[in-house]
């Protein structure tokens, strides 16, 4: 049975194009800095977020942890969505590797107020830590693949500023809320101090992900990689991959937001199912099955019986995740089979 694979966006195969990139790919020592595909790679990414200079590592995880661990030092504090992914799906690493602590805060739709923060900030008291960090998630995952907007980074970005503290963006699908809010990129990037996005989901490479910031929290950051086990000898074959991902994926993301909208569309219509619409703004759609009486994985049993995938788990929550490999006719057949379900 061929199955319609609504897992995730991490599921995504390369392309021909980037097969064959791989095939052809120049390498050489990476650690020594050696390897003309990852350069190119790193250079092309620093150039399109209007940073100083970009570190290929391993996977978003390992991205995230390297930031808080650059950034930051022992003892610290960072602020941190209460529902984000560095905070629910990273093994507790800020702990273990960082050895700082999470203030979390609530976000309306995975978003922090600027004023929530700010008063997050802890003060100068021999009795508390230092706030270290502020990290922000964009787009939201559990959310919904909701997108900060602009004003609002603005205004974290001064919070921060005036309180002398660096912000990381786990960025992991940013080129999705860039194309949401038609910007380039780069605009999002100016409000932070460093950024981490994933090649490895909606842009369809294999492996990776790219942290960016300064030559000198790049430099940093390298140290990092190596102690964590990122230092990869002939990575170019994977950065080959990862320049086709930025030179031809980041300009479709339309498409899989459109499909996620009919998607959202359409089980919102069906009985038992209510999705807050005002979260399906890129490729995510949160869906609330209790109405059904069935939990999350019961119904994705189902729904694999008919040849669809999705994740679900103890509760009546399910997500749905569009991608490159998803197509209008695959969302007419999902809404089939929930349809019958």
């Amino acid at each position: 049975m061929k199955y319609v694979d609504l897992r995730s966006d991490t599921v995504t195969l390369p392309t021909e194009e980037m097969r064959d990139s791989i095939y052809h790919a120049p390498v050489g020592d990476d650690v020594y800095g050696e390897d003309p595909s990852i350069n190119r790679l790193e250079k092309m990414a620093a150039n399109i977020f209007g940073k100083e200079a970009a570190m290929f590592v391993a996977s978003g995880t390992q991205g995230n942890q390297i930031c808080v661990m650059t950034h930051t030092q022992p003892g610290d504090e960072i602020i941190l969505e209460e529902k984000c992914h560095i905070i629910t799906y990273e093994v507790g690493g800020i702990a273990r590797l960082a050895g700082v602590q999470a203030k979390l805060i609530h976000g309306k739709k995975g978003i922090m107020d600027p004023s929530d923060i700010e008063a997050a900030i802890r003060e100068e008291d021999i009795h508390q830590p230092k706030t270290g960090l502020i990290c922000l998630e964009n787009t939201h995952n559990r959310a919904g693949g909701t997108v900060i907007p602009l004003d609002l980074l603005k205004g974290t970005h001064e919070v921060a500023k005036r309180h002398n503290i660096p912000i990381h963006m786990d960025g992991a699908r940013v080129f999705n809320a860039a194309t949401y809010l038609k910007v380039p990129v780069k605009e999002i990037a100016d409000y932070t101090d460093s950024i981490m996005f994933c090649l490895s989901k909606g842009l369809c490479a294999p492996v990776g992900s790219i942290v960016i910031g300064s030559k000198g929290f790049i430099s940093k950051a390298r140290k990092f990689r190596k102690m964590l086990g990122g230092g990869m000898r002939q990575a170019g074959f994977l950065a080959a991959a990862g320049i086709v991902a930025l030179e031809k994926m980041t300009s479709r993301l339309n498409e899989d937001h459109d499909n996620a909208l009919l998607l959202a569309k359409g089980l919102s219509r069906i009985p038992g199912i209510t999705i807050d619409m005002d979260t399906v703004q890129t490729n995510i759609v949160i869906c609330d099955i209790s109405g059904l009486k069935m939990t999350g994985e019961e119904f994705s049993a189902k729904l694999h019986e008919k040849g669809i995938r999705i994740n679900g788990g103890n509760t009546s929550t399910v997500r749905f995740v569009t991608h490159y490999w998803i197509e209008k006719e695959d969302i007419e057949a999902t809404l089939k089979a929930v349809e019958t379900i």
